[in-house]
């Protein structure tokens, strides 16, 4: 039943997604690492402030506590605003998608006071404020 619930869920953010579900002026951006372990998606709307999620198939390493009330996906994103620190989310979809552009190693992204930077040992993302995440297979953090 949860797989189910999960497979519904994810075919209606998706198809909300290629809809254009998001209000009119919004921007919606995503980018993958080259081994497609890492997706990320920056979201800027009219009246909110942009923010930037970052989800890793592998898992964060170390796996963080189930966030409470939480009975869908979760310890394996990291979500942070253009201002203020990281945090980690439950949700039921993903930032992994396939036809997202490549962020090639050695290159970085920045939109809206975000800043990555893709590298074969992970990808470092950062804020406006400092504050920031490094995903990799063997370890994550948040800063």
């Amino acid at each position: 039943m949860k797989r189910l619930l999960l497979v519904a869920v994810l075919i209606v953010c998706c198809a909300s997604l290629a809809g254009g579900a998001h209000a009119k002026g919004a921007v919606f951006v995503t980018f993958l690492t080259p081994s497609g372990n890492i997706g990320c998606g920056y979201l800027s709307e009219p009246g909110s402030p942009p923010s930037l999620r970052c989800d890793i198939r592998s898992g964060l390493v170390p796996r963080p506590r189930k966030p409470p009330g939480c009975h869908l996906a979760w310890g394996d994103r990291y979500e942070m605003s253009v201002t203020g620190r990281v945090g980690i989310t439950c949700h039921g979809d993903t930032e992994i998608l396939p036809n997202a552009r490549i962020l090639p190693y050695g290159t970085r992204w920045s939109r809206g006071g975000f800043v990555c930077r893709s590298r074969e040992s992970g990808l470092l993302c950062e804020n406006r404020s400092g504050h920031g995440f490094f995903l990799s297979r063997g370890h994550s953090n948040r800063f």
